[in-house]
């Protein structure tokens, strides 16, 4: 059974990412699939009330215990590159000083 908002133990699995929303931990679910790292979705979401947080709300993402470094190392080199973007972003700011 579900219990509080602490990822549940599962022999040969382990918990490499914990999000409240179930679409981060998906996109990270599929980027793990591109690069042949399996993966399974926990879901703690009571769909019943539509909850995005809290404890009933979270959602996990395991590994089997080989791949937990090398998805761990992917999973901050996605995060990092989703942090160069958003300053990439932020410098192609338009202040309309610039012709089009």
């Amino acid at each position: 059974m579900l219990r509080g908002s602490e990822p549940n133990r599962i022999n040969n699995w382990v918990c490499v990412l914990e999000r409240g929303t179930e679409y981060e931990v998906e996109l990270a679910k599929s980027y793990l699939a591109s690069l042949k790292i399996p993966s399974n979705i926990l879901s703690k979401r009571d769909s019943s009330y539509s909850l995005n947080i809290g404890e009933m709300s979270m959602v996990y993402l395991y590994v089997p215990e080989e791949f937990v470094k090398k998805a761990r190392k992917a999973l901050r080199a996605l995060e990092e590159e989703e942090v160069d973007d958003d300053i990439e972003n932020e410098d192609e700011v338009d202040t309309g000083d610039e012709p089009f």
